[in-house]
């Protein structure tokens, strides 16, 4: 990943206006006025968020359409905010975000929701060599082998590739079934623990079905293992544990998506994570959200 500092942060967005320009100049440096039909015509108008062409015939908001725009904090301190995320590697909880920007907690915590967004990723059907598990996270164990007011995640990786994850209702043969369906394409190399159901699934849908007998204390046999996945698990829940500490069934969603979104773009040496974020606040899976409230 490339370096981007905190002195090329301010260097690059040491005010409102400069983070306005650059909102402008990606969503609008080529737009045509609807009036005069010219483009590079814009100015900002007085020290509103809106710009104008020069024709005065019509004008654009930056932050329209985007997580910014119910928002009355500075921009700077938006962008900001979201470039802690993007040098976090666990995270980065409400009470750090107060601290740092000098806002409410509530404010914090409703930038964190909004950033997070940012992080929903499209990954598509994995290939190749995919390790398979699902998971508990939350809630309380009161009794051996019962698990209390847990949220089960399933999750598949490619090896060397992507995370793909979400929440599942149970782990019956169905539900892992659906998962496993959305989310590796048939033809695939399936590796599981022993659990019975995945077996069931790799005859039905003819995936090449590679497993390990975790109740035997087994987790390697030749190249069948399931450690990529298990790695995942277990940097997720630590930086739950770490950063968060409690994280409610109802957001469990966009912590995935944060998790998954890092995982997935954590090699990736042509942009730096924050110029990924930034490039994604008009994206229409944000939008999407916005409208009807839920992560995919």
């Amino acid at each position: 990943m490339s370096k981007f500092t905190i002195l090329d942060f301010t260097k690059k967005f040491p005010d409102d206006t400069a983070c306005l320009n650059y909102l402008f100049q990606k969503q609008y440096s080529n737009r045509a006025c609807s009036k005069c039909e010219r483009t590079g015509q814009y100015h900002r108008q007085g020290k509103t968020a809106h710009y104008v062409c020069n024709c005065g015939g019509d004008q654009v908001s930056p932050k329209a359409g985007t997580i910014f725009e119910k928002s009355s904090t500075d921009l700077v301190k938006w962008f900001f905010a979201i470039y802690l995320f993007s040098q976090s590697r666990n995270g980065v909880a409400a009470k750090e975000l107060e601290r740092e920007l000098g806002v409410t907690y509530k404010c914090a915590w409703r930038m964190a929701k909004e950033i997070r967004k940012l992080m929903i990723d499209e990954t598509g059907l994995l290939k190749g060599t995919v390790e398979a598990d699902e998971t508990w996270i939350g809630g309380k164990r009161k009794m051996k082998h019962k698990m209390d007011n847990k949220t089960i995640v399933f999750g598949a990786v490619e090896r060397k590739g992507k995370v793909n994850t979400r929440i599942i209702p149970n782990t019956t043969e169905q539900s892992l079934l659906e998962s496993v369906r959305d989310n590796v394409a048939k033809g695939s190399k399936l590796m599981t623990d022993d659990y019975r159901a995945y077996k069931g699934i790799a005859f039905v849908e003819c995936y090449d079905h590679g497993s390990v007998a975790h109740s035997k204390r087994q987790y390697v046999k030749g190249d069948v293992h399931t450690n990529t996945i298990e790695g995942f698990w277990s940097q997720l829940k630590r930086s739950i544990d770490g950063t968060y500490h409690v994280v409610s069934p109802k957001y469990l969603s966009s912590y995935l998506a944060e998790f998954q979104f890092r995982y997935n773009y954590r090699d990736h040496d042509s942009l730096h994570l924050f110029d990924w974020m930034l490039g994604r606040v008009g994206l229409p899976h944000v939008l999407a959200y916005q409208r009807n409230g839920s992560y995919l």
